[in-house]
């Protein structure tokens, strides 16, 4: 894995993200805290998960700084509050991202997670997984969108290439 394909990535997370957020906001204010059978129980705990890790995530690779709790959900009141810390999250991540060096990606990271548990991995490999780990819970959200009829359209990797060559 080198910096392009991790730029790439993150484009790809952030193309799907976008869409997603375009959707909910189309749900009504108590849609979007309603209970919804997904694992962080609604469509805001979702959201708010993904944002959360993303969050921890590249505090963990880029400062060394291992939170003991992941930013809770009734921090995000309205989709609002939630996509202004997203955007303020992206804008620090993409920063990240740039200042990496292919050689950067290879070293290990040594974190704690929540419960202080430490763990060293490839950073490529962190990165990596903070994707992958936003499309289960993007998708988790979709779910919810759908049912309430405000689906976000595909967020197939495959389309957001094919958007970006048309």
């Amino acid at each position: 894995m080198n910096k392009n394909d991790i730029l790439t990535l993150y484009d790809y997370n952030y193309w799907a993200t976008a869409r997603v957020l375009k959707a909910a906001a189309n749900v009504t204010p108590d849609q979007f805290v309603a209970p919804f059978n997904l694992s962080h129980g609604s469509l805001r705990g979702a959201l708010v998960h993904v944002l959360a890790a993303e969050t921890v995530w590249r505090l963990r690779c880029q400062a060394g700084i291992s939170p003991a709790a992941l930013p809770a959900e009734n921090e995000f009141p309205s989709l609002e509050a939630l996509r202004a810390r997203w955007a303020a999250e992206e804008s620090a991540m993409r920063s990240f991202l740039a200042s990496l060096t292919d050689e950067h990606l290879t070293q290990k990271i040594q974190y704690k997670t929540t419960k202080g548990v430490p763990f060293e991995n490839v950073l490529w490999h962190l990165l990596a997984h903070v994707v992958n780990h936003g499309t289960q819970f993007r998708s988790e959200a979709a779910i919810a969108l759908t049912a309430y009829g405000q689906s976000p359209g595909d967020l197939d990797m495959l389309m957001f290439f094919r958007q970006a060559e048309g």
